[in-house]
């Protein structure tokens, strides 16, 4: 199960906090397939390399992410190790990547509602980074996050997201630690 995090609706649709929709919305256009509103979210499946994937977009709002996520898992029957949760981080340069097995959320209320709600902090993360060195992110991270990209970020973002599209595919073909040590090591690509 890929599972991008984001907030549903029409005000939402183009933040940076909606990284985890905008990745796999952009996939969905790449390779054809469509997004469905179910129980919890928007859900879709696709087969790559004889590998049925499953894909889920929350409609639970980021700080409840956990809730759907849960859900899914227990109704697919899918296991933490087949899960990848894809998130932005404000932490982390612009167009950069960070695959993880387990952590923390830094502060990320997304990640720490999945955690809360599967119990672990065990499960694998890609976050994309969306610092800016000019921002001052202790006064205004939320108006940051939840704020539309910039008309002269937009050409970078859709251009960064090709990598996250390639790791995704890497992390379903090859696994969480060979897809690491393939992506890992790079900076922004």
């Amino acid at each position: 199960m890929i599972v991008g995090l984001g907030n549903p609706g029409y005000l939402y649709e183009k933040t940076r906090h909606n990284l985890g929709f905008i990745i796999l919305d952009q996939m969905s256009k790449k390779y054809f397939f469509s997004f469905s509103k179910k129980k919890l979210g928007f859900i879709s499946e696709f087969k790559y390399k004889n590998k049925l994937i499953f894909f889920l977009k929350p409609s639970t709002y980021m700080n409840h992410s956990g809730i759907s996520i849960k859900y899914w898992m227990n109704k697919k029957k899918i296991t933490l190790t087949n899960i990848l949760v894809i998130s932005d981080d404000i932490y982390l340069d612009f167009g950069n990547f960070r695959l993880r097995g387990q952590g923390g959320s830094g502060g990320h209320n997304g990640l720490k509602n999945v955690e809360k709600e599967i119990g672990t902090s065990y499960y694998a993360r890609l976050r994309f980074g969306i610092k800016k060195n000019h921002y001052d992110f202790d006064k205004k991270k939320d108006s940051y996050v939840l704020g539309n990209w910039k008309n002269e970020e937009i050409n970078d973002l859709f251009t960064k997201l090709d990598v996250g599209i390639k790791i995704i595919l890497s992390f379903i073909e090859n696994g969480l630690l060979k897809t690491m040590n393939m992506f890992n090591r790079h900076k922004a690509l």
